[in-house]
């Protein structure tokens, strides 16, 4: 589905990616790993357009370098972004109508939506400043929903929210995993990531360094220490 090879970008003069090498299936689930400022919200900033960028980035046989983000996202990729970046001024609903499009199976309408998150639908007059952390997470989730992606990307997908919060994210990434949606997935709980990602890709320094299985992942403790920890 997703096809990125030898990706590169910077900000100005400063080289931040050197070579980001990974891909994803159809219907998988691929986390992103790595310590604070390793590249990896930059890696997905740069594939949605968001960054100038040389290298590879195809998706579905088209390649995404040079695209603006508007016509990256109308070929089938959502975003959730790092901080969520929902508008503060709108109701929950507004929010969701806001993003909606009708493109490919259309499977995410309103409805679809507030059955996934139900405290989305007790909230949808509130704005999006009166939420709570949580629920504006899920609003952020539901909003890439409306654009019925192909690709879901999640930056830092449980950020900031408290465990019961991160308990209900991960159900609900769970649930969509069964569906068969394909995810890339930043985050820094590996307990969580392993259960739910089918193949890791560590980043480090601007350049993958390792890509491999849960599995795999969790039979080496020597890839976390060497890689992941501070």
């Amino acid at each position: 589905m997703l096809s990125v090879e030898h990706l590169q970008a910077a900000y100005g003069p400063a080289q931040v990616l050197f070579d980001i090498t990974f891909s994803i299936g159809g219907g998988e689930v691929v986390a992103l790993l790595g310590r604070n400022g390793m590249g990896k919200t930059t890696t997905i900033r740069t594939i949605m357009g968001l960054l100038p960028a040389c290298g590879g980035a195809v998706f579905e046989g088209v390649s995404l370098i040079g695209l603006p983000p508007y016509r990256i996202a109308q070929a089938g990729l959502g975003l959730v972004p790092e901080g969520r970046q929902i508008f503060p001024t709108l109701t929950a609903e507004e929010n969701l109508i806001a993003t909606a499009a009708s493109r490919f199976a259309a499977r995410w309408t309103l409805d679809r939506v507030y059955d996934f998150f139900p405290q989305l639908a007790e909230r949808r007059r509130h704005l999006g400043n009166e939420l709570s952390g949580g629920e504006q997470q899920m609003l952020a989730i539901g909003r890439a929903l409306m654009t019925n992606p192909k690709l879901l990307i999640l930056d830092e997908a449980t950020e900031g929210l408290a465990p019961l919060l991160r308990h209900q994210i991960w159900t609900s990434l769970g649930r969509l995993k069964e569906e068969g949606q394909a995810v890339l997935i930043v985050d820094k709980h590996l307990d969580a990531l392993a259960k739910l990602a089918d193949r890791h890709a560590i980043i480090e320094k601007g350049q993958v360094v390792w890509t491999g299985t849960s599995a795999t992942l969790e039979a080496d403790p020597s890839i976390t220490q060497r890689h992941l920890q501070v």
